[in-house]
């Protein structure tokens, strides 16, 4: 008899662990689901976050190109000025010359 209680013990303690070792794989379980969800929405905002640099990269280059547009305007501009009060020196200059006329 006392066989079958060591026996029946050892299938005991054996269920027990069988049965905690599938409450922690049930648990495990769980966690990985957490983790590939939470990997997955990483995933997302990193792909969000290269967009969004992507973008601002490109606004950036544009910006750059509207900036050198800016400075070659800049200088267009000063070179017109600066003939505009050439052509208005000579105009006064004939002016001058027709009054004295």
């Amino acid at each position: 008899m006392k066989e079958e209680g060591t026996v029946e013990d050892g299938f005991k303690l054996l269920e027990e662990r069988i049965q905690r070792a599938a409450e922690r794989l049930k648990e495990l379980a769980n966690e990985n689901k957490a983790l590939r969800s939470e990997a997955s929405r990483a995933s997302e905002r990193a792909e969000r976050a290269e967009r969004e640099l992507g973008a601002l990269k490109e606004r950036a280059g544009s910006s750059a190109a509207d900036a050198e547009k800016v400075e070659a305007l800049a200088g267009e501009l000063k070179t017109l000025r600066a003939e505009r009060e050439e052509l208005r020196a000579r105009v006064e200059k004939l002016a001058g010359l027709l009054d004295r006329l």
